[in-house]
Formats: structure tokens, sequence, C-alpha cells
């Protein structure tokens, strides 16, 4: 259950920063990057490229069943042109919260990784903890085309104290949540189509007339609704301090990133959830619905819902696996901050790679990570697979060929890293909305005005694993109308936060953004 989940997040992050503690960088001494074989002589630069070595990379995911027929074609090329492998190591889904943290505190043998100022231990703790190569120098003296190819804003967001620690990717993604309907269900019900709050409890309650619920799932819809209230409130935008997978800070303004507040000791709040205490009467989602255990998609695509909240990435991209067996479907999505203008740009640092303090081969780190970001070819194989395999590209749409078999061409790799939106090729499966936002969003987005800040929560563990009891108790009651009272309940929600510190975290982070200089504007 997800507010076990939330938990089980915050102590992982506050025991992962305990044991990172002591990892400095240290001396070149882990065994990766074996020596396979010798070559002629062979050059870039002043790297000498004449010794074949391996390089260890993690990545999220598991292995698919032709996996190793891509990467082993990945590899060719990467010989051919810097002499050099790459063996992937994974990091399953269910592992992640607990083994991430690990592979970099027990001083693993490895060269490079996925990272994110989003993963169990954010990039920015990683970098100022000691435990990422400085690849500065590197990207200056040997991936010319790299250097150029990343803008200086990313470089400046996959940097700490003025040093690079990171390669971000080159894909573009924004944070917009939105109400994702059918708008058949509009003509059939005579309603006109959701384009505000009012539309959107229209159809809520003409779906609820129908017999059907406009929301089905389990507790983790509470954490949808944290951002609607966000996103449509205002000049408001995350802020950092707390774990934004629960009910976390904000800036009351986009514009003053110092001002920080909790949400729930505002007016909006108040309105927000006893609105929430009128849907849930009202029947927009089952009663038992913080015991559940099946995901809201996974109830819309059995046709126990009529609606669900997530981001444009999320729906668009997986369309075809949501709603491509259901019948009479057209649909849309009302996005909560375009109403302010507030669609906001993915940090740079979202999806990045970095190589290990240890890597006895950081030049060639760096030279592949060249190789996989600015090389179509390349990026092909790692986010497609092999043509003619795993994909054909048809009419400009990117397909799977006739000759596809599950139990033998399936694979592929989390190689978000490696994304490239120059070489995206579209699929037929996604929603063509996808792209058209996108080409929408771009001209009008916001920066995030704390791209290059990492909140250090050491000094603030004990209040920060106390707010998230609270968040994951009456806070998601709060979020899905579960309380008797909700008057006395937002009252006493406010009184559990000021018990558990959530006085010190907000001045916390206010001593450690004194120092802090935006990196976006």
């Amino acid at each position: 259950m997800k507010l076990k989940k939330v938990m089980s997040g915050i102590l992982c992050l506050v025991m992962a920063i305990t044991l990172l503690a002591g990892c400095g960088k240290k001396a070149n001494t882990n065994e990766t990057g074996n020596q396979t074989e010798k070559t002629e002589n062979k050059s870039e630069g002043d790297v000498d490229l004449s010794e074949h070595v391996t390089l260890v990379m993690y990545l999220y995911g598991s292995a698919g069943v032709a996996n190793d027929d891509i990467l082993a074609e990945i590899n060719r090329k990467l010989t051919e042109d810097i002499n050099t492998s790459i063996e992937v190591k994974y990091i399953d889904w269910g592992d992640i919260g607990t083994k991430y943290p690990l592979i970099w505190a027990s001083n693993e043998a490895f060269d490079m990784a996925y990272a994110s100022i989003n993963t169990a231990v954010p990039f920015y703790t990683l970098a100022k903890q000691g435990s990422l190569y400085d690849i500065t120098d590197i990207v200056d003296k040997y991936t010319p085309t790299l250097k150029d190819t990343v803008p200086e804003s990313s470089w400046a967001a996959t940097s700490s104290e003025g040093k690079i620690y990171g390669v971000p990717t080159l894909g573009s993604g924004y944070t917009s949540t939105g109400f994702v309907y059918n708008k058949e269900n509009c003509k059939k019900w005579g309603i006109s189509e959701v384009t505000d709050l009012e539309s959107m409890i229209a159809y809520c309650d003409a779906s609820v007339a129908h017999g059907i619920y406009p929301f089905n799932g389990n507790a983790d819809i509470f954490r949808d609704f944290y951002k609607m209230l966000i996103e449509t409130t205002g000049n408001w935008v995350p802020a950092p301090g707390i774990s934004t997978e629960e009910m976390h800070l904000v800036t009351r303004d986009y514009k003053n990133y110092k001002d920080i507040i909790h949400p729930a000791f505002t007016d909006e709040f108040a309105q927000f959830v006893t609105m929430m205490d009128e849907w849930e009467a009202k029947g927009y989602w089952p009663k038992d619905i913080l015991s559940s255990s099946t995901g809201d998609k996974e109830m819309y695509k059995n046709g126990q819902s009529s609606s669900y909240i997530t981001h444009m990435g999320d729906w668009t991209g997986n369309y075809t696996n949501i709603h491509g067996k259901l019948q009479d479907q057209d649909i849309d999505a009302w996005y909560f901050a375009e109403d302010h203008n507030k669609i906001m740009k993915s940090s740079p640092a979202q999806d990045i790679t970095v190589v290990n303090a240890n890597s006895k081969y950081p030049e060639r780190c760096v030279m592949a990570i060249e190789k996989f970001l600015t090389d179509k070819s390349y990026y092909n194989l790692w986010q497609s697979g092999i043509e003619g395999r795993q994909y054909e590209i048809v009419d400009g749409y990117l397909e799977k060929p006739a000759s596809f078999d599950e139990s033998v061409d399936a694979g592929g790799f989390s190689a978000w890293a490696f994304s490239n939106a120059e070489f995206k090729i579209p699929l037929r499966t996604e929603h063509p909305s996808r792209y058209e936002k996108m080409e929408e969003w771009s001209k009008t987005y916001l920066s995030d005005p704390y791209t290059g800040f990492s909140f250090d929560p050491s000094k603030v563990s004990t209040e920060l694993s106390a707010i998230s009891n609270v968040n994951s108790t009456l806070g998601i009651q709060l979020m899905l109308g579960k309380t008797d009272n909700v008057e006395a309940a937002i009252e006493e929600y406010r009184n559990q936060l000021k018990r558990a510190g959530i006085d010190a975290v907000i001045e916390e982070v206010n001593n450690q953004l004194a120092s802090f200089t935006q990196v976006v504007k």
C-alpha cells in the first residue's frame, strides 16, 4: 500500500545519506574495465585506445530476452569506434529503493550509472559526497561534439560547485498533469468537453449518474489530486525539502523561489480538501479506495472508471496499451497548469548518466556517452532495438515488424538518459497530441526555478520522518475525503505538521537556499 511506500522511500534516503557520508572520491582501485584484448594502436585526442576495455553500467529494469543481442550490436559498433564494450547490470524495479543506494555506499566496482534528481540517492547528493567523477576536463578535451550539443543551461544543471558531474539527456519533457477523459462520453451524456474545473465536475457528475466511477484505483491517486491542487493554484510550483512522492512544499510564486510554504496552512488547501470531501460523498471513487491494490489506469482499461489523472507523457505514450482495446475512445485531457501559464519543463537533471568516481576509464565512459547521445545509429539501438527485428519504420512511424515474436525478440533498455529529441521517431501506439503539445509548450514553458539546487536533509531527518508519517495517514485521508469532519481534520493536520517539525524543515530549506544561485531563470 502506498502509505508504506512513502515511508520506505524516506527511510531509504536517510539510510543512503548516512552510508555515503564516508564515501569520498578514492583512488582508482576498482576492477571494472576488464581488459579483454589488445588491438592496433588507436587514439582519440590523447586517449590511448589501443587496449580494448569493458565498462560496467547500471540501468533500471530487467533484461529482455533479446537484450544481449541488441547490446552485442551496440558493442560491435562501439568497439569499431572507440575500442570499448558495455556490460549492463540491471536494478530491477522492485529493488530500486534499496539497491540503488547500496551500489554507491558499498564501493561496488562499476563505471557508469543512471542518475537523477529523483533517484533514491539524488544526483546532487552523489556529487557532493564525492561518489561521482568530475568530468569537466574530459568533456572539454575529448568530447567536443558532446560539449557543443548539450546546452549550457543543461551542463549547469548537472554541475556542482562549478564542476560537471553528469551528462544530461537531450530529450525534453514537461511536468503537465491533466484530467484524461473520453469525449465520446460527453456526446453520449449531452455535456460539454472538459476545459476547466466546472466542466470537469459536470463530467464527473454525469459519470456517476450513468453508473461508472469517474476515478477508480488505489490510494496513489491522492498524489494526482495534490498535483491538481498545486497546478491549479496561482503561481505555486513544487519546492525542495519534502519528497514530491508525498504532500510536499511549494513556493507561493515561482518568481520568488525563496517564498516557501506548506499548502496545508493556506485557504486554498482548505477549500480544495473540502471539495475532495464533497467529491467522495458524491461517489466519485469507491469507498474502499484506501485498501485497493489496483491502479487507476488499469481500472480504466478494465472499464471500471471513465477518467483518470496523469501527466501528458504517460497517457499519450501509453495510449494504445490503456485505450487500444476499448470501444468508442476519443481521448483528450484538460491540463491544470495551462490555465496559469506554468507548464514547467523537466529539469535537465531529470535523466543523467554519471561516471563512478572510482572508474579506471572515465575518458572512455564520456566518449561512449557522446556516441550514445549524438549518433543516431546508437540512439536507435538503445531506444528501439535492431531494425528489422524489434522495429521498422513505416510511413515515418515506428512499428513492430510482422515477424516480431515476443518470446524471442522482446527487448529494450531504460536508457532515458540517452534520449535525444532530435532523433525521436513517433510510434503509432502513441496519441498524436503528444507531439502537438510538446511543440506548443516548447514556446511557453517555465524553467524549474530550483534546477541545480540539492537539499541536504541530514539536519532535519527526524522531522522529515515524522512529517512523512503525518502525510501518509491524515494527509492522504484529507486528499481522498476520508475524514468524518473535514474542518476539524484540516486543523488537526496542521497541528500534527507543526508538532512533526514542518517549521524546522522550511527554515532549513531557506538556510540552504540563501547560498543558491539560480542556473536557469
